[in-house]
């Protein structure tokens, strides 16, 4: 039936049992918004936590109780086809394939989502799957905006990637090396070898040693998983450094008490709006700069085990589910 559709909908926090797929209403384009036809999305760590109503500050928008009715589907990032486009749309048609950002509207884990046409939306990279274009928007645009926009990385600095055979670190290690920095990977031991291969100049197996033990300086930290902490952080970086971290309320503290005590600096933000983003890591991937690694590959209908194994903490890369 053309008017319903398949979404994972979820109504209370918890575990992935929560999760359900269900039969809802689809759709339709008002006008400026794009029908967009998902063919893949992916689960990340942060919509896990999501569904487990964590960070708590986090229910502020995703619901204090339960998740908010228009916030009951997850899905972050997406890759699919326009279906149909609403009056004054200008951007696509119908037949162009897209990838995306749904931002805190979520809702890509469905098989239809509407977003205006000026959304973090962007013509797909030529060659590449619906999977692993799905799987590269959030992780590779978070990584250049810090990278980029927030530390402003150039060439002979040196940056150390804390997480970095994760969705975001190992986009970070690529975008790094493109920069021109050398670049340390922690991660463990078994994830080496990938690190290694995705250009890491030296890697760091967290569960043998610690970095803060080894002795030298960086220019920029990157914590990627939130695992290091700014105190730790200070003892590698160089003064004139930068802690960026992409999780964690008590960094906006840190970054106020280090601009007033001259400390190394922190550099906070959030990755929301991929507009900027998506045209250069589309030209970055046509022209061969940039790996995509997917660990394992779900149906819609097998979310919750999908969500199972991002809760191990033990993925490498993304973890994708196609719809």
């Amino acid at each position: 039936m053309w008017w319903v559709m398949r979404a994972v909908v979820f109504t209370r926090f918890g575990p992935p049992e929560v999760l359900g797929l269900r039969e809802v209403p689809r759709p339709s384009p008002s006008d400026g918004e794009v029908l967009i036809r998902i063919r893949a999305t992916t689960v990340t760590s942060a919509e896990t936590g999501m569904r487990q109503g964590r960070p708590m500050w986090g229910r502020v928008i995703l619901g204090f109780t339960g998740p908010r009715r228009a916030m009951r589907t997850l899905g972050l990032e997406f890759a699919g086809e326009i279906e149909a486009v609403g009056a004054g749309v200008t951007r696509f048609v119908p037949g162009d394939r897209v990838f995306g950002f749904t931002g805190f509207k979520l809702g890509a884990n469905a098989e239809y989502r509407c977003l205006p046409q000026a959304a973090s939306l962007g013509a797909m990279p030529a060659g590449l799957s619906f999977e692993e274009a799905a799987a590269v928007v959030d992780g590779a645009s978070t990584a250049l905006y810090f990278l980029r926009d927030r530390a402003g990385v150039r060439s002979g600095q040196r940056v150390l990637v804390v997480g970095a055979s994760g969705s975001i670190g190992m986009y970070a290690v690529q975008l790094a090396k493109h920069f021109g920095a050398h670049v340390t990977g922690v991660c463990s031991g078994a994830n080496a070898d990938l690190v290694r291969s995705l250009g890491a100049d030296d890697v760091v197996d967290y569960t043998r040693e610690e970095v803060t033990g080894r002795g030298g300086r960086y220019d920029v930290v990157f914590d990627t998983v939130g695992k290091l902490g700014y105190p730790a952080a200070r003892r590698v970086l160089h003064r004139s450094g930068c802690y960026l971290p992409t999780t964690g309320l008590v960094n906006y503290w840190y970054a106020v008490m280090a601009a007033v005590t001259g400390a190394p600096r922190v550099r906070c933000g959030m990755s929301a709006d991929k507009t900027r983003a998506l045209p250069f890591l589309r030209d970055l991937i046509e022209a061969g700069g940039l790996r995509i690694v997917i660990d394992r590959t779900y149906r819609l209908d097998e979310i919750v085990e999908a969500h199972r194994y991002v809760d191990t903490g033990r993925k490498r890369g993304n973890v994708v589910v196609t719809v």
